[in-house]
C-alpha cells in the first residue's frame, strides 16, 4: 500500500514534475495550433521590446567608389513588459491515495503518480486556456485578467499608437466589402514598412462570421471561386475572400467570449517577431535565473503529513509588437 513517503522519491521533485507537465499534450487551441506566436524562454521576469521609428526611403544611385547615402538616426526606445505570474494550487490528501494498491507491473510510486498526473492535467488545462486568452488579447491590443475587465496590458497605449478600426456593414447588401478590406490591408501594410506578408487572416465573432457569409457579394464570389462549394457546405472551417482567410472564433471560457459580438480582427501572418510569447522562470529557488519553461510544478508536504500541496504555474506574456498592423473590424 503506498504512503506519502513516496514523495521523497525523485519522481516527485520539482524537476521531474515540471518535466512531466511540460510533456503533456497542450489543450487544442486555434492560435496555438496555427503557430502564430513565436515562443521562447527568458531568464528574467521582465522583457524589453524595442520601439524604433524606422521609415524606408529610396537610395540614390552613385558612381562606384563614391560615398554612400547617409542613414538617418531614428530614435529608439525600450518598452518594458512584466511577465504575468499565473499560479494555481491544489492538494492531494492522504485519503485520496489511501486505497490505491499496485496492480500488475505498476509500482506503488507509479500508482500514486497517476493521481498526481490527474491533478497536473486539470491545472495545466486552465493555464492553457489562459495562454490562449492572453494571445487573443495580444491580437486585440488589450490583455485582460481572468475577470474579463482588469487590464493587464494595453498594448496600443504602451506603444503610443491608435488602434486601426474599420466599420463594415456586412449585413447590408451592396456594401463594397472587398474594397473596404483591401483598404484595411493597404493601411496595415504601410505600417509594416514593406515587410512581406505570407497571408492575411481574420478571427471573427460567430455572429460577424455568419453575417459575412450571408452577404450577397461574399457568397457570390465564394461560389464562383469554389464552383459552388458555398452552397454545399456551411463554411464554418473558414474561407478565403479578398485575400483574407476568414474564420469563426467561438472560444468561451468561464463564460467569457474571446471576441465580442459583431467584431473581427484582421492581422498579417509571417511577419518575423510580430507575435511573440515569452516564458519566464518560476519563483522557486531551483529556477532562479534559469531559462523559463511554459509550465512548472512542485509539491510540498502538509502539516502532520495530512497530504501534499501541489502547485502548477506559468510566467508568461504574449504580445503583438506591431499593433498598428492589426485592424479591428466592426459590423453595424
Amino acid at each position: 500500500m503506498p504512503t506519502l513517503d513516496v514523495f521523497n522519491n525523485d519522481a516527485f521533485s520539482v524537476t521531474s514534475l515540471t518535466a512531466s507537465v511540460n510533456e503533456m499534450d497542450q489543450l487544442p487551441t486555434k492560435l496555438g495550433g496555427e503557430g502564430l506566436f513565436e515562443e521562447d524562454g527568458v531568464t528574467t521576469t521582465t522583457i524589453q521590446v524595442e520601439k524604433k521609428g524606422d521609415s524606408l526611403k529610396l537610395v540614390s544611385a552613385k558612381e562606384r567608389g563614391q560615398s554612400g547615402q547617409t542613414g538617418s538616426n531614428n530614435k529608439r526606445s525600450m518598452v518594458p513588459f512584466n511577465l504575468v505570474h499565473l499560479p494555481q494550487e491544489d492538494a492531494i490528501l492522504a485519503d485520496s491515495i489511501q486505497n490505491i494498491r499496485a496492480f500488475g507491473s505498476e509500482s506503488d510510486v507509479e500508482s500514486v503518480m497517476s493521481v498526481v498526473n490527474s491533478k497536473l492535467v486539470e491545472l495545466k488545462r486552465n493555464n492553457d486556456a489562459t495562454l490562449e486568452w492572453q494571445r487573443m488579447g495580444a491580437i486585440k491590443g488589450k490583455i485582460l485578467d481572468a475577470d474579463g475587465t482588469t487590464v493587464l496590458e494595453d498594448i496600443y497605449s504602451r506603444f503610443g499608437v491608435s488602434q486601426p478600426t474599420k466599420t463594415i456593414a456586412v449585413q447590408t447588401d451592396g456594401t463594397k466589402i472587398r474594397k473596404l478590406v483591401n483598404e484595411a490591408k493597404t493601411a496595415a501594410s504601410k505600417k509594416l514598412g514593406g515587410v512581406v506578408v505570407s497571408q492575411w487572416r481574420a478571427k471573427c465573432a460567430p455572429d460577424f462570421f455568419n453575417s459575412l457569409i450571408e452577404n450577397t457579394e461574399v457568397k457570390a464570389a465564394y461560389d464562383r471561386w469554389m464552383n459552388g462549394e458555398g452552397l454545399r457546405s456551411d463554411m464554418q472551417d473558414g474561407f478565403m475572400y479578398a485575400g483574407v482567410f476568414w474564420e469563426p472564433y467561438d472560444a468561451i471560457v468561464d463564460g467569457k467570449s474571446f471576441i465580442a459580438s459583431g467584431e473581427a480582427y484582421l492581422y498579417p501572418v509571417g511577419v518575423p517577431g510580430m507575435f511573440i510569447t515569452r516564458f519566464g522562470p518560476a519563483d522557486y529557488m531551483e529556477t532562479v535565473n534559469t531559462k523559463g519553461l511554459p509550465y512548472y510544478a512542485k509539491t510540498e508536504r502538509m502539516k502532520f503529513d495530512k497530504g501534499v500541496d501541489i502547485e502548477v504555474q506559468s510566467n508568461t506574456l504574449s504580445l503583438c509588437t506591431r499593433p498598428a498592423a492589426v485592424t479591428k473590424v466592426k459590423t453595424v
